[in-house]
């Protein structure tokens, strides 16, 4: 109800929303927005397509998207898929999420260990990193992996229990902060084995850290993934080659040089925080044609 009485006071209404739920839930700040005249933004960054773009709702994703002043996407991949499926006419612009690199506070020693942020789901493939690490785990006797997010923990740790690899894994939970912040730097190597991404916020907050990345090439960072340049990539699902890309980045530590190097390049220049805001203010200042 505040949003009803506040409403009037803003020139610009900025939204973001992303999968169907959400897109149902906020669709009333639109529609109120839309009543007082209000310039407005949609801010959308889905992880999938086929829920959204290619789903039941695309009809009301067109019809939102169609009457903003604005529709920010995550990338230049999510950019061409609204475009090819709604028309070039939607005033649609790529605005990447910023990397956060205000984060060296503390130093801390580095361990042996491969670091997966995010929740724990089937969409973001954390069986397939059990797994392959599994398969060669007996090889790297002094490496772990080390989970930190929520999620299905109890059925990941009856996973890493059929695999014997109890000893190697270790589950965190929700992190943030000065653990958040512990966690990434002790980290040596970041692998995120998702099916499905809008622009994996994980994988900023690794390149902002340093860290080498093991990924699949979904979402958004098919912009800037580069394999062997700025990124390990394989298919999802592969887990054959998970285990062959983990083996690899483990036992070269020029490669992880390399990858750490560009990951730091990209969090400071592309993904720079100041030049994301900058991008915001620029839109800010032309919707309301320079007052």
């Amino acid at each position: 109800m505040a949003f009803i009485f506040i409403s009037p006071f803003y020139d610009i209404i900025h939204i973001h929303t992303s999968e169907p739920a959400s897109l149902i839930r906020k669709s009333i700040y639109f529609f109120i927005a839309r009543f007082f005249h209000k310039k407005i933004i949609i801010h959308f960054h889905s992880y999938s397509p086929k829920t959204t773009i290619f789903g039941k709702y695309k009809g009301f994703y067109k019809y939102i998207f169609s009457h903003a002043d604005r529709v920010i996407v995550l990338s230049d991949y999510w950019k061409n898929i609204i475009n090819e499926s709604f028309g070039n006419d939607l005033k649609i612009m790529t605005i990447y999420n910023p990397c956060d690199t205000s984060i060296l506070r503390y130093q801390y020693e580095k361990r042996n260990c491969i670091l997966y942020a995010g929740t724990i789901t089937p969409r973001k493939g954390y069986k397939d990193l059990i797994i392959a690490f599994a398969s060669i785990a007996s090889q790297y006797p002094n490496w772990k992996i080390i989970f930190a997010g929520n999620g299905e923990i109890s059925i990941a740790k009856e996973l890493v229990k059929k695999y014997d690899i109890i000893e190697q894994v270790k589950f965190l939970g929700w992190v943030e902060n000065e653990i958040k912040d512990r966690v990434f730097k002790e980290a040596k190597i970041f692998c995120l084995p998702s099916y499905a991404e809008g622009f994996p916020m994980a994988i900023l907050d690794a390149w902002a850290y340093g860290l080498p990345v093991i990924a699949t090439p979904v979402g958004g960072l098919q912009d800037v993934a580069v394999d062997n340049e700025n990124v390990l990539l394989f298919n999802p699902g592969d887990i054959v080659s998970l285990s062959s890309k983990i083996s690899q980045l483990i036992s070269n530590e020029e490669l992880q040089r390399k990858l750490s190097n560009e990951g730091l390049f990209l969090s400071n220049t592309k993904f720079a925080k100041n030049r994301i805001n900058q991008q915001i203010g620029e839109l800010y200042h032309d919707l309301m044609d320079g007052r």
